[in-house]
């Protein structure tokens, strides 16, 4: 039930993973939501992230069982609700004796094979790299492994996803727009955005991530709790091997650093845990964490990466709850929600990670529904993300019977991992390459920009090129000016 006088029952701050899941949950619980991205959606963090969804095996040296246990439930849950843009992954463990004892490895991928029900992804092994493709980009030093798996996500696409089941359940997305005033009056906020426009909200949720902050200042409220921001960065260079197995490496520092196949014809390396001071928006892989990445691959890899051969690189904020560790790497990776009272609801969210944003979209909702008088029925656990219905088919499946439904078309393996089985709606009846009009290269054509730009908030290149897709990658500059000038 609506209050009277009030334009919304949530205002979600923040278009990243966290407000979009938000978004989807409270509108599919009946609620009138807005949310307000002063941006794109999964322009900062959300967009900058490693792209696992992983329970975090190396959060078992810090105890961090429950957040542990939380994430590998929630991977066999993501694995069912978009196989599109989510498949397995498995992953190679160098065992490297000075670093951790062959059997703390072994107790610990015990432990990560039994935390939760793992009913998709084949359990953990250990075995000699010689002889093994596994080992074979390997230096010879490293004479035992371990493979375990995990999954991997296209996390830009899923904030999107999530944005778009929002909006297909009544919420409204307005993205370019920030959350600039708000001020407690009894039962409501008065909220004014940057668009000049104003609006009555019975509750807000601050999901604004690294500028959770600048959210409290412009609700005037005071914070329960500091933030911490710690920078991840990440470097692209040329594909370093073959296969479609990740490295997890354990560094010099105790630290891990990931090596994934990424578009296939590319290496992703990453992460940093950087303190981060200024604003999150400025920020840049330095020459050092470059450096340091290169070094932690080429300490363990036959083939040297140095950052000559650096393609692209990329870094985000993770705004963390400070829990008072003095390593950046032990600060808690677990979310934190504070839900301020004092008047009209204010949910403050602090933390989380990719793969636990659905149940901290859940509590969320919970939490703020609870407070308005209406808590709802907990629904997204078994619901299908847009585009993940594969009609029972597999993810090789979908794609086959696509490639004998279009035998034409163009891309055809990164179009299914884009819009899975909202392709054919992508291609709106679609009987040839004419009929998909101008080709930029890679197998983007002027139809997927217009389906992006009508159905999926793009609005210039970047959106396009970097979140809605990867295809920056692939396409010169020559074809990434006509993408900026198709958009207008």
């Amino acid at each position: 039930m609506d209050h009277p006088g009030s334009d919304c029952d949530m205002l979600v701050v923040g278009g990243g993973v966290n407000g979009a899941g938000i978004a989807r949950d409270a509108a599919g619980r009946g609620h009138k939501v807005l949310l307000v991205e002063r941006g794109d959606l999964a322009q900062a963090t959300s967009s900058a992230s490693s792209k696992l969804i992983h329970g975090g095996l190396r959060y078992l040296e810090n105890y961090q069982f429950r957040l542990v246990r939380e994430a590998l439930a929630e991977r066999e849950v993501l694995l069912r609700m978009a196989p599109h843009i989510i498949w397995p992954l498995r992953f190679v463990l160098p065992h490297r004796p000075q670093m951790r004892p062959r059997w703390m490895i072994r107790a610990g991928l015990f432990l990560y094979d039994h935390r939760a029900r793992r009913a998709t992804l084949p359990g953990a092994q250990a075995f000699r790299t010689q002889g093994h493709a596994f080992g074979q980009p390997l230096c010879q030093a490293l004479t035992h492994a371990f493979a375990y798996s995990d999954a991997w996500v296209e996390d830009s696409r899923l904030v999107l996803l999530n944005a778009r089941d929002a909006a297909q359940r009544g919420a409204e997305i307005a993205t370019h727009t920030s959350f600039t005033n708000a001020a407690r009056q009894p039962g409501y906020w008065e909220v004014t955005l940057s668009n000049g426009r104003a609006l009555r909200a019975r509750a807000v949720v601050n999901a604004a991530g690294p500028w959770v902050a600048q959210a409290l200042a412009a609700a005037h409220a005071k914070p329960e709790g500091g933030v911490r921001l710690i920078r991840g960065s990440h470097i692209v260079v040329p594909r370093l091997y073959a296969g479609e197995q990740a490295y997890i490496l354990q560094n010099d520092d105790r630290r891990v650093v990931f090596v994934i196949p990424y578009e296939r014809d590319f290496s992703l390396i990453g992460t940093t845990d950087m303190p981060h001071t200024g604003d999150a928006a400025t920020a840049t892989c330095t020459a050092e964490e470059a450096a340091y990445l290169c070094a932690a691959v080429s300490g363990q890899f036959r083939r040297p990466v140095s950052p000559a051969d650096i393609i692209w690189r990329y870094s985000g904020v993770r705004p963390l709850f400070d829990d008072g560790a003095e390593n950046p790497s032990a600060v808690t990776r677990d979310y934190v929600l504070k839900l301020d009272l004092a008047g009209a609801p204010l949910l403050n969210i602090y933390g989380g990670k990719i793969t636990t944003y659905r149940r901290l979209a859940e509590e969320a909702v919970g939490l703020v529904g609870a407070a308005l008088g209406r808590k709802g029925m907990a629904w997204t656990g078994g619901a299908m993300l847009p585009g993940g219905d594969l009609g029972g088919l597999s993810l090789a499946g979908f794609e086959a019977q696509m490639a004998r439904r279009y035998p034409w078309l163009q891309g055809l393996p990164r179009l299914v991992r884009t819009h899975g089985s909202e392709l054919e709606a992508m291609l709106g009846g679609a009987r040839g390459p004419a009929d998909m009009g101008e080709n930029f290269g890679a197998g983007l054509t002027s139809r997927e920009i217009s389906w992006m730009r009508d159905h999926e908030w793009a609005r210039n290149a970047d959106d396009v090129l970097w979140r809605r897709s990867k295809l920056g990658l692939h396409l010169d500059a020559k074809a990434q000016e006509r993408v900026a000038a198709a958009l207008g």
